[in-house]
């Protein structure tokens, strides 16, 4: 087959949904912040927008939505090695649907190189993803008020008040802006969960030849 799968073409499809609603069913019992439609679509949209900013093709554009959208559906399997259950499964969907394979090859590649365990941005459409991904972090994503004492991911995320991440195009620099109330949760705690992934940010942005900063509550950080 040689059909054109879009972005449009994936959230509609119904197998798709249900194994993103079933991971993030998955992931609240262990207790994680939302990783269901509102995540997915916020990055398939974010890394949409950064790669047509920076002069990609309409066609990396709509791989790069379809990837971030699909890129925790491995959550269905197992929380552990994610990134890569996900791309056999996202290998599986997309491929009934009919998607060439050299589409393919750039979807599974950037699902399998999400995870900052094993993350790599080993092409354009990888880094995308990784800095939407990474970068998602809000109060809005915290399920559960009362886990904000215990937990230290809800207690960040709940500090967390507006997040942007904001390309700079002329000046090749794509900077994340949090404003964080510490009376939640302090500056300390976001870099005690996060610094892996804002260091795999820096590397993604590299590879879309950007520098990479990490702004919080006005100031520079990273």
């Amino acid at each position: 087959m040689n059909n054109k799968i879009t972005f449009a073409d994936v959230k509609k499809n119904e197998e798709i949904r249900t194994f993103i609603q079933h991971a993030d069913i998955s992931l609240e019992a262990l207790g994680f912040t939302e990783h269901s439609f509102a995540h997915s679509t916020k990055c398939a949209e974010l890394a949409g927008a950064i790669l047509k900013e920076l002069g990609y093709s309409d066609n990396e554009v709509e791989l790069v939505k379809i990837a971030a959208y699909m890129h925790d559906i491995g959550n269905v399997v197992n929380r552990t090695d994610h990134a890569q259950s996900g791309a056999l499964i996202a290998f599986r969907l997309l491929e009934k649907m009919g998607m060439p394979a050299k589409d393919l090859a750039t979807i599974i590649t950037a699902i399998g190189n999400h995870d900052e365990r094993t993350a790599f941005p080993v092409n354009a459409v990888a880094a995308a993803v990784i800095l939407a991904d990474k970068t998602d972090v809000r109060r809005s994503r915290v399920r559960c008020e009362a886990m904000i004492c215990t937990d230290i991911h809800d207690r960040v995320n709940f500090a967390v008040e507006k997040n942007d991440l904001v390309l700079d195009k002329e000046n090749r620099v794509i900077t994340a802006f949090l404003t964080i109330d510490t009376n939640i949760s302090p500056v300390m705690d976001y870099f005690e969960i996060f610094l892996d992934r804002m260091l795999l940010c820096r590397k993604a942005a590299t590879f879309l030849k950007l520098r990479f900063q990490l702004n919080i509550n006005g100031k520079n950080l990273l």
